[in-house]
């Protein structure tokens, strides 16, 4: 009658498989465990940096309402851009900035989730109804750039965009002396 021994080494292979077992199985224990607190803690305390608008009544008060839209120089010599995104446009249509100048753009969505870039920049922002999006920038030259949607919003998606353009700081501070929002259609 033969007897079934194991071979020593066999043994060992063993032992190690259990090992990195054990150790494979206690990585993903441990994300699991991070995925279920980080579940908990986003779901508990939502960034504070987020802000809210109701896209229904954006358009009644507040700060996107069509006569806020546009440039405007702020106190500390800034410059805020405000703009809306509707199915298929942007409002302002023309926008016009400072060159060499701090720039604020708030933008928000009226009704589905828009995009927009501006070529040759490094504004890209997503637009997402019931939240308004923040970029910071500085346009160092005057120039003109278009500014496409870059997000699919419907059929009118393709003509989706706007104008910028980008003037001396000067000629920017001049025109906004004699009016409170600013837009190349004058």
């Amino acid at each position: 009658m033969a007897t079934h021994d194991t071979h020593p080494s066999e043994s060992v292979a063993v032992a190690a498989e259990r090992r990195w077992g054990m150790v494979v199985g206690a990585v993903i224990l441990f994300l699991l465990c991070m995925m279920g607190y980080m579940s908990l803690h986003w779901a508990s305390m939502p960034p504070v940096r987020t802000e809210t608008i109701d896209p229904s009544t954006l358009h009644i008060a507040g700060e996107f309402v069509e006569t806020n839209l546009g440039s405007a120089v702020e106190n500390d010599g800034s410059v805020t851009l405000r703009v809306l995104a509707n199915q298929y446009s942007f409002t302002p249509q023309c926008i016009l900035l400072p060159a060499d100048t701090p720039i604020r753009v708030r933008a928000t969505a009226a009704d589905v989730v828009h995009g927009f870039s501006i070529d040759r920049t490094n504004v890209n922002m997503m637009l997402v109804p019931g939240y308004i999006s923040n970029f910071r920038t500085r346009f160092s030259e005057p120039g003109e750039h278009v500014m496409p949607c870059h997000e699919f919003c419907g059929t009118g998606h393709a003509a989706m965009w706007a104008h910028v353009q980008i003037i001396d700081k000067a000629d920017f501070l001049r025109r906004a002396a004699t009016s409170r929002r600013l837009s190349c259609v004058e």
